[in-house]
């Protein structure tokens, strides 16, 4: 069979994606880009918000209408929480979050018989196992992804994961350890540890071991191999998790620090579990711990009820913050949520206004980020090679382009010369 795989949303959906390479490639399937001709054709979907599920939806009708004959398997978060509207758009398997081995014979036998939509989709939150799949990077990468952790139970007031990813979940420390040791003889430079809610792990485990014991088994396991952390809660981030942070030498200091507004009022309305004076203490404490970490963040404007006082609080907050990245996001209405059935929603071309001040002052906050970089040494794995430039990231995850020839997969010093547009320009040292 030739397969390709289109992958929309988080860095858990990539891992999965490419354990799905791995599963397919095991099985004596051969994998084709997508935009070739294959016989079946894979959409791993997300369902975070509403535009998401338009997302999906555009690419599997594009797929049912420009390959009539090739079979269409749909999985992850939107055919979890919505099965009916996959079958309804054409597809030949529907299937969820979870039994991806189960998923690749249901494939085959798709394949073979074509006796109508097939659909497989279990109800999430009777889930306790963690369903361990193969660690590794998606076709061509130099950094591999390490899932430990699955299911959130938050239920912020927006948000529909935790309806498609069932309970908290956690991979085994030893498993985890397995599996890093695994990804550093396969040659990778850099280790993403990722989970739908990584601050999560470990509470479902016997003893209940923390995220910062997970780290330190890994940091020991894979003592070559960068260690990038996926998204934590601010919760996370104590004295003591930054002391032991500290003493891990391949520990990345970039902390993508989950935030959603700077504003009192608007998090409690999202059901977030933390104020804007808790969330500024992690910031300060992995700023005293580290010298000048990567802090980056999400940000939600026109959730329901923000009044533009409350949007220029929180504006005030990430400024205070000083982020080194932001992605901003207008609110986007998620059916099946609390959120969408609070009164006081904002106009989308106000949200879109909101947005767009918000992505002025991410801006401004990146560049100033870069140009405190200029000067500075930072060792960069290099990843591709652009426009005459190889590019990778830096420890802190700013984006460096340098010139040099064979660069891939290999961790060099950079001194840092410039600032760009959202980049650093450099020299690489031998």
């Amino acid at each position: 069979m030739r397969f390709a795989i289109y992958t929309l949303g988080c860095k858990v959906n990539q891992y999965e994606s490419q354990a799905l390479e791995r599963q397919g490639a095991a099985r004596g399937h051969t994998q084709v880009p997508f935009e070739a001709e294959a016989d079946a054709y894979i959409i791993n979907t997300c369902t975070v918000t509403a535009v998401s599920d338009q997302k999906n939806r555009q690419v599997i009708r594009r797929v049912r209408r420009e390959r009539p004959e090739a079979v269409l398997a749909v999985c992850g978060c939107f055919p979890q929480t919505h099965p009916g509207a996959a079958e309804e758009l054409g597809a030949d398997l529907v299937a969820g979050t979870g039994g991806r081995e189960r998923f690749w014979a249901l494939l085959e036998q798709t394949l073979a018989h074509r006796s109508g939509p097939v659909t497989a989709v279990d109800d999430a939150f009777a889930r306790r196992a963690f369903e361990e799949l193969p660690a590794g990077g998606l076709t061509g990468r130099t950094r591999c992804m390490l899932k430990v952790e699955d299911g959130c139970v938050n239920f912020c007031s927006y948000c529909i994961i935790p309806y498609a990813r069932g309970p908290v979940r956690s991979l085994p420390l030893g498993r985890a350890v397995a599996q890093a040791r695994h990804m550093a003889a396969e040659g990778y430079r850099e280790m993403v540890v990722t989970g739908i809610e990584l601050s999560s792990w470990g509470r479902d485990l016997p003893g209940k071991p923390e995220p910062m014991d997970l780290l330190e088994a890994l940091s020991e396991a894979a003592p070559e191999v960068r260690l990038r952390l996926g998204s934590l809660e601010p919760r996370t981030v104590t004295e003591d998790f930054c002391r032991r942070a500290a003493k891990l030498p391949n520990l990345c200091p970039h902390f993508h620090l989950s935030l959603q507004s700077g504003c009192a009022g608007t998090l409690k309305a999202m059901n977030r579990r933390y104020d804007p004076a808790g969330y500024l203490r992690s910031v300060e404490l992995l700023r005293r711990t580290f010298d000048d970490p990567g802090l980056t963040t999400d940000l939600i404007v026109g959730f329901p009820g923000e009044t533009e006082e409350d949007f220029r609080e929180s504006l005030d907050f990430v400024e205070r913050c000083a982020f080194s990245a932001l992605h901003v996001f207008p609110y986007s209405r998620r059916p099946g949520t609390p959120a969408a059935r609070m009164p006081d929603q904002v106009p989308a071309a106000e949200k879109k206004r909101r947005a767009k001040r918000a992505g002025d002052l991410a801006h401004t906050l990146r560049q100033a980020y870069l140009e405190r970089q200029v000067g500075k040494v930072l060792d960069v794995l290099f990843e591709e090679e652009r426009d005459g430039l190889y590019q990778g990231h830096a420890p802190n995850y700013t984006l460096v382009k340098a010139p040099g020839r064979d660069l891939h997969n290999r961790v060099l010093p950079v001194r840092i010369q410039s600032a760009g547009d959202g980049f650093l320009l450099g020299t690489a040292e031998a």
